[in-house]
Order: C-alpha cells, then sequence, then structure tokens
C-alpha cells in the first residue's frame, strides 16, 4: 500500500507503544501500537454496538464505554436522551488529550455534563480497581479488533471468564455487557456462557457490512444480568 494522500495529523509515544492520527485522502485514520485500529470510513459497526444495546434496554441512564476510538460509538450513545452519564475510559492518554483539545472535528465536543473521558485501563475499571463504583445499565467494549486480534496483549484477560464475570457483577439488573469483535469468536461466546448466571444471558449477532467490495462479517457479543447470582 502506497503512501499518496497520507497525511499525519497527530502522534504521540505511549507505554503502550505509539497512538497516531493521520488522514488518507480525507478519511481519518486511528494508529495504535503499528495496527490500525479504525477509521472514518465506514462506521457503521462502531454505532451499531451502541444502537443494538441501546434498543435492547428501556432505561439505560448509565453507560460505559471501553475504548475511545473515534468517538462514534460514544457519540451514538449521547444522542439517545435517555442516557444520563457516558463514562468512556481509554488506555492512551494522548487519544483523550486530543479529543478534549478538539483537534480533528470527529472527536471534538464529546466531553460534557452528560460525558466523561477517563485515561486508565478499562480491565481494571471492570474489576473495580479504578474508575466509578459500577452499577451500569450498558457496558460497551471495543478496544481491540476482537479477542483474536488484540491492539494490546495484555488485553487479552477481557474476554476471561473471571473479568466477563466481574463486569456482569457490575451492572444494574437487566443490564447489558456488550463486546464488538472483528470476527466470529466462538470461544468468546462460550466464556460469557460461563460467566452468566446461566447459559441463556449470552447470545452472539452476526453482522455483515460491504466494504470496498469486501463482504466482511463482524459480530457483538452480549452477556445480560437477567437474574441476580444471589
Amino acid at each position: 500500500m502506497g503512501t499518496e494522500g497520507i497525511v499525519g495529523v497527530a502522534r504521540a509515544d505511549t507505554p503502550d507503544g505509539e497512538v497516531a492520527l493521520r488522514r488518507r485522502d480525507g478519511v481519518l485514520e486511528l494508529i495504535v501500537n503499528g495496527a490500525f485500529a479504525m477509521d472514518s470510513l465506514e462506521v457503521s459497526t462502531e454505532v451499531r454496538l451502541a444502537s443494538e444495546a441501546l434498543a435492547r434496554h428501556t432505561a439505560p441512564g448509565r453507560v460505559l464505554i471501553g475504548g475511545l476510538g473515534l468517538g462514534f460509538t460514544t457519540r451514538a450513545v449521547l444522542a439517545d436522551s435517555r442516557v444520563g452519564l457516558v463514562e468512556v475510559v481509554e488506555r492512551a492518554a494522548p487519544l483523550v488529550q486530543w479529543a478534549r483539545a478538539g483537534l480533528v472535528p470527529e472527536l471534538a465536543g464529546l466531553e460534557g455534563e452528560r460525558c466523561r473521558l477517563l485515561v486508565g485501563d478499562i480491565g481494571e475499571v471492570l474489576l473495580g480497581c479504578a474508575g466509578s463504583a459500577g452499577g451500569w445499565d450498558l457496558v460497551l467494549l471495543d478496544v481491540d479488533n476482537g479477542p483474536g486480534f488484540l491492539i494490546h496483549e495484555g488485553n487479552a484477560r477481557l474476554y476471561g471468564v473471571p473479568l466477563l464475570r466481574a463486569a456482569r457483577d457490575r451492572l444494574e439488573p437487566g443490564g447489558q455487557l456488550v463486546i464488538w469483535s472483528s470476527h466470529v469468536a466462538p470461544d468468546l461466546l462460550a466464556a460469557l456462557q460461563e460467566a452468566g448466571a446461566c447459559p441463556q444471558e449470552a447470545a452472539e449477532e452476526i453482522i455483515e457490512v460491504t466494504r470496498q467490495g469486501r463482504l466482511l462479517r463482524y459480530a457483538l457479543y452480549r452477556l445480560t444480568a437477567i437474574w441476580s447470582r444471589n
């Protein structure tokens, strides 16, 4: 792939590697640790992560999002007037700084009375070791390209039973944990079934998207806190 039409917007080093924004023929791209994370050309799956979760909850007052990305999931959540507070946990501090500075239109104007951008590890938040006290109606995770294509190796624990169970236990009754994946991940579905109070709490939804003439199959994985563990 050539470099024609690529313009660097911003880059910074972090303890986990480089994070960078660039435009390719006008399309904004996010590169994390040398890996392509997402761009602004096709954002339907990022939006659908939010819309599918919101449609399945009658009162999604508090929402936790793991991964800021380019802000499309967060913006879609904020568009729902039922949401009173969105907390976005992003590992890369520069990305949060660029959003606060309004460096690019895609990230500008997110933080406000209904939205907090937090620098941190979403795993630590879900375990109760950092961030707010929990009690979320929705938890949306989009921090990798799925469990089989990790951007940070340390994120592997996010898809294991102990952390999935911890996330489930910090949901309000009827709350949902929803995970985006760039591929079908049967092992993740099995882990969610084990993490739930019963296997019926876990579900898989396949999403087909045509991008640049190619048919791609993404997936959403859901864990709903139907019953209490007590």
